[in-house]
C-alpha cells in the first residue's frame, strides 16, 4: 500500500494534483477496467455456495480490524485462551474457493499480480464482486475462508495447529482510529505483547512505515506524517505471527514460497547515519539498525521521516520457491517468512494458503499449486516493480506540489550519498531526498540549499547549493 496520501480535498483544491495522478496511471500503464469476460466470469463465481469442505465455524466469534474505509476484507480474527498459550483464529478470504485455475479471473490475475495504490484510487487484483463483496469477510452474512490455527507459545512462538476451508461470520468491522479496548476479545493484548516480544528476541527490526499525507493549508501546502495507531501494529502482528508459522509448516515440508530480504548492506547504513543526523535523530555507534528503528518514538515526524528513509534504503524483498540446501531468510522479520494473508490484494498468498492447507492436513501439494511456485516469483517482481515505482512517482508529484511557489527559498540538510549522477541531499524540513547540485561535498556535510524550480507537471523538483 502507498505511504504518500494525497485526500480528495487536496486533490480538488489543485487540479495539477489530480492531473498528475491521471498521468501516472497512464505512463506507467496502471491496470484500468476488467474485460468484459473477467466480469462476467466473477459475477457467476459470486453467486457461489459453500459446500461440505468447508466446516460450519459461524458460532466463533470472528472480528476484521482495518482502516475504517476498507472494504476487501483479507483477514478475521477469534481469539482463545488455552492454559498457557494463546489460540489465534486467523481467517482469510477463500480466494481459491472463488477461483478457477485457468480460467478468465485466474488469467487476468496473474497478468496483474497485485492490486496497485494510489491516492485516488485502486486498482485491485479481482473484480469489485469478489473482492470487495463475495470474497471480503464483511459482517453482513456467511462467508467462505481458510482458518489458520496458529498456537502461540508464552514466548511468542508460533506455530501451525492446523487448517481448514470453513464457513465464519464475522461479528464485527472494527476500525483501527475507533477500536475500543472492550471491542476487542480476551487475550488480545497478552497476544500482542507476546509477538513483540519474540521479536525482540530475534532483534528483528520489523517496523511498520508509517504514511504520509499532503495536506492544503493557509500558506499553501504541508507534507505531515500520520503516527501509526497502536491497532495497526496490532493487528499487523497477528498477521505477521499466521505468515511465520505458515513459513515454518511449508519449510518443514520442504515446500512454499517464502518472501525474502536481505540486511541493508554497509553503505546504506552509513547513509542512514546521516540521514539520522539530519533529521536530529541521536543514533548510538554501537546501536544497529534494527535496535534504532524500534526505540524510535511512533508520534515524532522526524523518526517517521527516517523510517521512510529506511524503507528507501532497502535493497528490497523479492519471493523464492523452497530450494534444497538453502534457508530462506527476510531480514525485517529475521525469521523464514511466508506471505499468506493478503490473497484479495497479492496474487502469490491465494497459492500459499492452499500449500498450507493440504500441509496442515498431511496432503499432498496439488499440482498447480507447486508449478506456480516456480512461476510467480517473476510475476511478483513486475507487480512489485510497477507498485515501487508508482509509489515514487506519487511522492515525486507530492514534493513538487508541496515546493510550488517556493522558489528561491532556503532549506538546511545533509549530505547522505554522492555517486556518478552527483550528490543526495536529505532536507530536514519538509523531509524530502532529492539531487543537488554542488560540488566539492561529501557525505554527512551539512549544506544549505536553494529552491531553483518545482514543476509538478514532471514531477520534478531542482535545488543548488548555496553559502
Amino acid at each position: 500500500m502507498s505511504v504518500m496520501r494525497v485526500p480528495q480535498a487536496a486533490r480538488d483544491a489543485d487540479s495539477a494534483l489530480q492531473h498528475g495522478l491521471d498521468a501516472i496511471r497512464d505512463q506507467l500503464k496502471v491496470p484500468g477496467e476488467f474485460p468484459a469476460d473477467v466480469l462476467a466470469a466473477a459475477d457467476e463465481a459470486a453467486a457461489r455456495k459453500p459446500g461440505a469442505e468447508h466446516v460450519d465455524r459461524t458460532d466463533l466469534e470472528f472480528r476484521t480490524l482495518d482502516p475504517e474505509s476498507s472494504t476487501d476484507l483479507d483477514q478475521a480474527f477469534a481469539i482463545e485462551v488455552a492454559g498457557d498459550d494463546i489460540v489465534l483464529r486467523y481467517a482469510i478470504a477463500d480466494v481459491g474457493f472463488f477461483v478457477d485455475h485457468g480460467g478468465p479471473i485466474d488469467t487476468e490475475a496473474w497478468a496483474r499480480g497485485g492490486t496497485v495504490y494510489l491516492p485516488d484510487a485502486r486498482a485491485p487484483l479481482y473484480p469489485p464482486s469478489l473482492c470487495e463483496a463475495a470474497a471480503s469477510l464483511l459482517p453482513d452474512g456467511p462467508r467462505p475462508a481458510v482458518v489458520f490455527i496458529v498456537r502461540i507459545d508464552p514466548d511468542g512462538n508460533a506455530a501451525l495447529d492446523g487448517a481448514e476451508r470453513a464457513v465464519v461470520h464475522s461479528r464485527a468491522k472494527l476500525a483501527y482510529d475507533a477500536v475500543r479496548p472492550e471491542d476487542l476479545p480476551a487475550g488480545f493484548e497478552e497476544l500482542s505483547q507476546r509477538i513483540i516480544a519474540a521479536e525482540d528476541r530475534r532483534g528483528a527490526p520489523r517496523v511498520e512505515f508509517p504514511e504520509q499525507e499532503l495536506e492544503r493549508t493557509d500558506g499553501g501546502w504541508e507534507l505531515r506524517f500520520d503516527p501509526r495507531l497502536e491497532s495497526e501494529d496490532q493487528n499487523a502482528g497477528m498477521s505477521l505471527a499466521t505468515n511465520l508459522a505458515v513459513a515454518d509448516a511449508l519449510f518443514a515440508a520442504r515446500t512454499g514460497l517464502f518472501r525474502v530480504m536481505p540486511d541493508v548492506p554497509d553503505q546504506a547504513i552509513g547513509r542512514l547515519r546521516h540521514t539520522a543526523r539530519a533529521f536530529h535523530l541521536e543514533w548510538p555507534k554501537e546501536m544497529s539498525l534494527a535496535e534504532f528503528q524500534r526505540s524510535l518514538p511512533r508520534d515524532d515526524p522526524r523518526a517517521n521521516a527516517f523510517l521512510l528513509a529506511v524503507r528507501r534504503s532497502s535493497g528490497g524483498a523479492s519471493y523464492e520457491p523452497f530450494a534444497e540446501g538453502t534457508t530462506p531468510r527476510h531480514s525485517a522479520m529475521a525469521a523464514t517468512y511466508a506471505h499468506a494473508t493478503a490473497p484479495l490484494r497479492r496474487l502469490a498468498d491465494r497459492y500459499v494458503v492452499e500449500a498450507a492447507l493440504a500441509v496442515a492436513n498431511g496432503n499432498a501439494v496439488p499440482d498447480d499449486v507447486a508449478k506456480a511456485f516456480a512461476e510467480l516469483p517473476k510475476v511478483m517482481e513486475e507487480s512489485d516493480s510497477l507498485g515501487n515505482r508508482v509509489e515514487a512517482a506519487v511522492r515525486d508529484l507530492a514534493e513538487a506540489v508541496l515546493l510550488s511557489g517556493r522558489e528561491g527559498d532556503v532549506f538546511d540538510g545533509v549530505i547522505v550519498d554522492e555517486d556518478q549522477r552527483g550528490p543526495v541531499i536529505q532536507i530536514t524540513d519538509p523531509a524530502v531526498l532529492t539531487r543537488i547540485r554542488a560540488s566539492h561535498v561529501t557525505p554527512g556535510d551539512d549544506v544549505r540549499a536553494k529552491l531553483i524550480a518545482a514543476n509538478p507537471e514532471e514531477r520534478k523538483v531542482d535545488f543548488e547549493r548555496v553559502g
